[in-house]
């Protein structure tokens, strides 16, 4: 059973590296055969599943694209260029606003947000706009670690370690994962003044974009609010947080039928909704369950605390900087839901807390997709939208900025995740 459970792990994870666009029919299909062939029970389904995850992306995405279409985030990004003196600061506001962005709202969400007002501005000024959105991509991607709401492995970590909203700035005395990825992003403003030293022509805004509804600004502002206040009430349910999000995203949609008498832009939120996210999540849940029931997970921490020979700083290292380089490759949402457990066990036989490991993970995984163009949805996303515009971004082109910026920013975060929690 333990041999046929890990072929089809194994199999599962291929696919979805040689064939990444059916990603979530891999995970459903991989988990409906761990069903069918018992190596997970039936009856531990339901309780396998992780619906205060579900539940958080989902209720978010929601909210977020009710955000996108009130034209909040054109606004903004408008004040921002009547800031900058000329291009270069352009594209570095414009990245650290994405970042700010990316801290509370999807990565992909938030490069589908910023990077058109990105390409209007660089329209507007005439300039090629490669190099500004593949900036604002990676500078989303690094900041979604964060806090709890800022990407879906983040979601996960809070999750699984029964961390709440403010536990990932501060915890058990100490400053939490927060401040390393706020470091690591300051860091990466010297890279890209570099990168973009010879951007001086001057710039200037002709208007503002007129905001359409501030009500999708007040409700995930509002969002980020009940998730802090549900973090002091004790014996809240373990689906507290996937429940403030459904449930403000329910306020939201109810108010906007009410003012505008159809369901239209209700439908259209609904339809945005990134079902293969959801679907890939709920295929993984029920696959690592199978795994970890047939001891698959435990005899990976055994691998990984062999490597480590006992000694913390060198597990601690492999497991950031072997992020990086997985995560450079192969997406970190399954990447991720694999290793938590994997890490909970390995400090488990060493008998230290997995707080230094977890962020440790988070760091590597989500940094390390910064890489490579088809590191992090968000970076195919910012691709994927060039393209449309008419350029085609190489590898290389990608890595010259990617590469700099992460090993930058990993760097930061590695060093004082080390100093602060070890």
């Amino acid at each position: 059973m333990k041999t046929a459970a890990l072929v089809l792990f194994i199999l599962m994870y291929v696919l979805m590296i040689v064939k990444p666009k059916y990603r979530p029919y891999y995970a459903l299909g991989t988990g409906a055969v761990f069903l069918a062939a018992g190596i997970l029970p039936i009856g531990k389904l339901l309780g396998t599943i992780n619906w205060n995850v579900l539940m958080m992306i989902a209720g978010t995405m929601i909210l977020v694209d009710y955000f996108i279409e009130s034209k909040m985030p054109n606004l903004l990004a408008e004040i921002l260029l009547e800031k900058s003196r000329n291009v270069m600061w352009v594209t570095i506001y414009m990245s650290l606003f994405a970042g700010i962005i990316s801290a509370f709202i999807d990565n992909v969400a938030t490069v589908l947000m910023v990077a058109p007002v990105g390409i209007a501005i660089c329209r507007k000024l005439k300039i090629n706009p490669v190099g500004m959105i593949l900036s604002i991509a990676v500078s989303s991607n690094l900041q979604g670690a964060a806090t709890l709401v800022g990407d879906t492995t983040s979601i996960m970590l809070g999750d699984y370690a029964n961390m709440n909203f403010l536990d990932f700035f501060w915890m058990k005395g100490r400053p939490g994962i927060f401040f390393a990825v706020e470091l690591g992003a300051l860091a990466t403003v010297p890279i890209m003044m570099y990168l973009f030293r010879k951007d001086r022509a001057p710039v200037s805004n002709t208007g503002r974009t007129k905001v359409k509804d501030p009500v999708p600004t007040f409700m995930l502002l509002g969002m980020v609010l009940a998730l802090i206040i549900a973090s002091f009430i004790p014996g809240t349910p373990a689906t507290i947080n996937g429940i403030i999000c459904c449930a403000l995203a329910a306020v939201m949609i109810v108010l906007d039928l009410i003012r505008r008498k159809n369901a239209g832009r209700f439908t259209e939120a609904v339809k945005n909704l990134d079902y293969e996210t959801l679907l890939l999540l709920t295929g993984l849940f029920v696959v690592i369950g199978g795994i970890t029931e047939v001891g698959i997970i435990d005899d990976i921490s055994g691998l990984i605390t062999k490597a480590g020979g006992g000694n913390i700083f060198v597990l601690y290292t492999i497991v950031v900087w072997g992020s990086v380089l997985i995560s450079a490759f192969v997406d970190n949402i399954p990447y991720v839901a694999t290793m938590l457990p994997v890490l909970s066990s390995v400090t488990a036989a060493l008998g230290m807390e997995p707080y230094l490991l977890y962020f440790g993970l988070l760091t590597g995984a989500t940094l390390g997709g910064n890489i490579t163009p088809i590191g992090a949805s968000a970076n195919i996303a910012g691709v994927g939208l060039l393209k449309k515009e008419g350029y085609t971004v190489s590898f290389g082109q990608f890595m010259r900025i990617g590469l700099p910026y992460t090993l930058t920013a990993v760097m930061v975060g590695y060093i004082y995740l080390w100093v602060v929690w070890r």
